[in-house]
């Protein structure tokens, strides 16, 4: 039997939680186009996501350390791939519409810049008196307007619904402004969907920021020690295996600390899904908060994890002279491109001479669609006489 859209959205009915949004339900895209005969709407976001220039180029950006760093640390690719697996998980778990909810977490980050948060605060300097930059309208921006693929419309032409979930990602370090929301602030919350992938993604970073930092050196695990949550993962994975070497321990530490994150958010969102008396993705989304949450406990443990990262790692002097490097780097990009916008390549040149933007938008758009290694060429390139 062929499983084609209808079969789909029919077992989406059928085996999803009355609160999951149904792909059937989809308020739509910017432009009318025929829906996709074997893919629901939400499964034709997702591949057009994978398939766009700004997920690939995800490969060659920062997460915490540049990518000559080392093979073995986070990219924004890697981190997009494990947000959207512990996401997925969830979805699944409590029967969200996982389909939704990858698409989301695949597109959460494309508008970051080369050099990760460092990025963000330079192009965002450069840019106030431009209106600004943050990577969430960015994101937003990639998947609307920048990615050119289709002859009928600009941009990818996701779904209302993917769309919103870009735009309010919502992290201890993720805010959209709010005159960027307008348009998506139709509801309290966001979708159940998007919830998920806003904690996913807390889970994912504070996760593989531990096991980079630990890889690195910049702190080790008895500095983990003053840790509550670190000290539970010990006694669990102490208790539960044996005999490891230390390579393998720290593994199951990071595999265990993902677990206990994961369950602890399953039962506080079972929890406040039953308290509440959710039956419709409606309630959700006029809810007076998250219905996707850390309990109590754990936010306490996630606040004391932040902590510890942000003195022992994000602001390590390692990382903050990459970030000082970013910045000049970027700065003297953003000047020469708008001071002489000429050495710009012909498809940037054709968006000077065709759109209502800013030169300095257009710019900015340029810059935040490299990669940490196309603009350390380009600069290159730039500012020293035997390069091309």
């Amino acid at each position: 039997m062929i499983v084609d859209r209808n079969v789909q959205e029919k077992r989406e009915r059928e085996y999803l939680a009355p609160y999951a949004f149904l792909s059937e339900n989809s308020v739509g895209r910017q432009w009318s186009e025929h829906e996709c005969t074997y893919r629901t709407a939400f499964q034709r976001d997702r591949d057009r996501i994978i398939h766009s220039k700004a997920f690939r180029r995800l490969e060659y950006k920062t997460q915490v350390f540049a990518y000559y760093e080392g093979d073995h640390y986070r990219t924004r690719l890697t981190h997009t791939l494990e947000v959207a697996q512990i996401a997925r998980s969830v979805a699944q778990y409590i029967g969200a519409n996982e389909d939704l909810t990858h698409a989301i977490a695949l597109a959460h980050d494309l508008g970051h810049t080369p050099f990760g948060h460092a990025g963000e605060k330079a192009l965002h300097h450069l840019m106030e008196d431009f209106g600004g930059f943050e990577h969430n309208r960015q994101s937003l921006r990639v998947v609307d307007l920048l990615e050119t693929r289709y002859p009928d419309f600009p941009g990818l032409n996701l779904t209302f619904e993917t769309r919103s979930g870009i735009i309010r990602h919502t992290t201890r370090y993720d805010q959209a402004p709010e005159e960027t929301l307008s348009e998506f602030i139709t509801t309290h919350q966001p979708a159940l969907e998007a919830q998920i992938v806003n904690i996913a993604d807390e889970i994912a970073y504070s996760c593989h920021d531990i096991e980079d930092g630990l890889r690195s050196g910049f702190f080790t695990e008895s500095d983990l020690a003053e840790l509550d949550i670190w000290s539970e993962v010990k006694r669990l994975v102490t208790e539960q295996l044996r005999l490891l070497d230390e390579d393998t321990f720290r593994y199951q530490c990071i595999r265990f600390l993902i677990d206990l994150f994961i369950r602890d958010v399953l039962s506080r969102t079972e929890q406040l899904l039953t308290n509440l008396n959710v039956t419709t993705p409606a309630q959700i989304m006029a809810a007076s908060e998250n219905v996707v949450s850390f309990s109590d406990s754990m936010k306490n443990w996630k606040t004391q994890l932040d902590g510890f990262l942000y003195n022992k790692f994000y602001t390590h002097y390692k990382i903050m002279r990459m970030q000082y490097k970013a910045d000049r780097l970027l700065s003297d990009l953003f000047r020469e491109y708008v001071q002489r916008p000429f050495q710009l390549p012909p498809g940037v040149q054709r968006r000077i001479n065709g759109e209502g933007e800013s030169l300095e938008r257009i710019v900015c758009d340029y810059i935040a669609g490299m990669t940490d290694r196309f603009a350390l060429y380009e600069h290159r390139k730039l500012f020293l006489p035997y390069e091309y």
